[in-house]
């Protein structure tokens, strides 16, 4: 057969076969999930993605090496954050990490994490990277990252074939999520939840010394006029 032939089979069988859905109660790794059928796994989840800012100045006017460390402290950093409260990473995408929070704090908890990835690139990831890479304070470039967060129902399939799958989550949740790590504004914010998240979040993730950490505002995310939160607070870790 040729290739096309092996692509029109193999999308026909895809297409033709119905989804076997379940209802998940943890996030699924790769080996939870079939690869040549259309099995699925179903979450009421919170999506959190973390984006650094900046990586088109960083790769264009630095050295890979530099790049590279910059890179890897910033994403290793959010991803120890994140599994500290309780969220598992499910995607790399470059400089952008992605995580699932499910349970009964799952939205707190997410948020909390969001906070804390502020603090720490500014407070211990930057002092390191300048102290370091001094070049890199020298040309212009701050560490920082952009996080945001959005809840819903999720189904989680597997792409891809045999040795290069991956797990891909499929729903309104991680697409929002997506798009709100993407927002790029002057000033202090770097957190941005939807109204959904702010609904349930904890007093202590809302609130700091009796004043809302969170002011709405409505804002174009991925075509869908919607009201999102968006912070300048961090928490310290």
């Amino acid at each position: 057969m040729s290739l096309g032939d092996d692509i029109r089979s193999d999308v026909n069988k895809l297409v033709s076969t119905a989804w076997t859905i379940r209802n998940g109660n943890v996030v699924p790794g790769t080996d939870d999930v079939k690869l040549y059928s259309n099995d699925a796994v179903k979450l009421d989840a919170v999506y959190l993605y973390a984006d650094l800012l900046g990586s088109t100045k960083l790769a264009r006017d630095f050295r890979p090496e530099t790049a590279g460390k910059v890179i890897r402290a910033s994403l290793r950093t959010a991803s120890t954050i994140i599994k500290r409260h309780g969220g598992e990473i499910r995607s790399y995408d470059g400089d952008r990490v992605m995580a699932i929070f499910i349970g009964g704090s799952k939205n707190s908890n997410a948020v909390k994490a969001a906070l804390k990835i502020k603090y720490a690139m500014k407070e211990i990831v930057r002092p390191s990277l300048y102290s370091k890479l001094p070049h890199l304070e020298r040309d212009g470039f701050e560490p920082r990252m952009c996080v945001g967060i959005a809840s819903g129902e999720a189904f989680i399939a597997r792409a891809g074939v045999r040795d290069s799958s991956d797990l891909v989550s499929i729903g309104r949740a991680p697409n929002v999520a997506a798009k709100l790590s993407d927002i790029r504004e002057t000033g202090n914010y770097r957190t941005y939840i939807t109204a959904d998240v702010y609904k349930k979040l904890s007093e202590e993730t809302k609130l700091s010394k009796g004043k809302d950490m969170w002011e709405a505002r409505s804002a174009d995310v991925g075509g869908e006029r919607m009201t999102i939160y968006r912070s300048s607070y961090w928490w310290s870790v």
